[in-house]
């Protein structure tokens, strides 16, 4: 049975994820034939650092403080939990949201569906889109770097897909949604699984994959039909750049949609619970990826 994440990968990834990051960084590369879209609203004036930005309803500092409640009280959270088939789920909608609204399925990191996931749903549900998070661990979330280890391999790629696809298919059905347009998003293993989605689902419309172990086989990428967003970090050791290069490649030969962004940050910069995390990168990867979101759900 095939794996996202061979252990070679996984042991270097326990580093990554447990590490303490290094360094400011800020610098960004960008896909060249894919110019970035102008950010919804976005005052071409404003010459506001990127932290400060709204992004989501949220500036990141507002983000980023939802992961660091005082002891003893717990950030709220919008959402519900939901039955995915014989999974379950967390679906977040917009509020004042009718029927129908553009969907995302969102897809956790290796620890499973814990609650910076459930965040990140309603701060993309804020944006004015039914977002779902999907849960491929069957209600575990790991609390150590080894309990994270011992469920990834667990995971069945075959029953994850499913899961995938009929999350999918709840946000085009459920009354309460009636997606006309889906993209899916994902962290890690997350963001692996973001990318098989969209090779899996024709009716896909985008797809964003943040610092995710790309695939590099042209033949496997050719099925894709929606547009895709990599998001990747220079300092990553489990995903360097010469493997980012060789995804940008494959996808360019596969003649498939796509933009890839590349910023001087270590893996897992974008989630605020891990030390790794990189405020002024993670509030620019929010902004291409909200610009990107419009543009696949909402096109002109």
């Amino acid at each position: 049975m095939h794996r996202a994440f061979p252990l070679a990968a996984l042991l270097v990834l326990v580093a990554a994820c447990a590490s303490r990051p290094g360094g400011d960084a800020s610098s960004v590369r960008a896909e060249p034939q894919m110019p970035q879209a102008p950010t919804p609203g976005q005052d071409p004036a404003d010459t506001r650092r990127p932290a400060e930005k709204i992004a989501g309803g949220l500036t990141e500092a507002e983000f980023k403080a939802l992961h660091a409640a005082p002891a003893g009280t717990v950030a709220a959270l919008r959402g519900r939990e939901v039955q995915i088939g014989a999974a379950k789920g967390y679906l977040s909608l917009p509020e004042g949201g009718v029927a129908p609204l553009p969907g995302v399925v969102v897809i956790h990191e290796w620890w499973g569906l814990n609650d910076n996931v459930k965040h990140w749903t309603d701060r993309i549900a804020a944006e004015g889109y039914a977002a779902l998070a999907v849960d491929l661990y069957d209600g575990f979330v790991a609390k150590t770097a080894d309990e994270a280890m011992a469920a990834i391999q667990k995971v069945d790629d075959a029953k994850s897909l499913a899961i995938l696809r009929a999350g999918h298919a709840f946000l085009v059905t459920d009354p309460r949604v009636r997606a006309p347009r889906t993209a899916s998003v994902g962290w890690c293993f997350g963001g692996r699984k973001s990318l098989e989605l969209a090779i899996a689902e024709p009716d896909l419309d985008g797809a964003i994959v943040y610092y995710g172990n790309p695939i590099t086989e042209m033949a496997t990428l050719a099925p894709m039909r929606a547009e895709l967003l990599g998001v990747f970090g220079t300092r990553d050791k489990s995903i360097p750049p010469e493997k980012v290069a060789a995804f940008r490649e494959a996808l360019a030969g596969a003649k498939r949609k796509f933009e890839i962004r590349e910023y001087d940050a270590d893996h897992a910069f974008a989630n605020p619970s891990n030390p790794r995390y990189d405020e002024a990168n993670a509030a620019k990867a929010w902004e291409v990826s909200r610009a990107f979101l419009q543009r696949v759900l909402r096109p002109q």
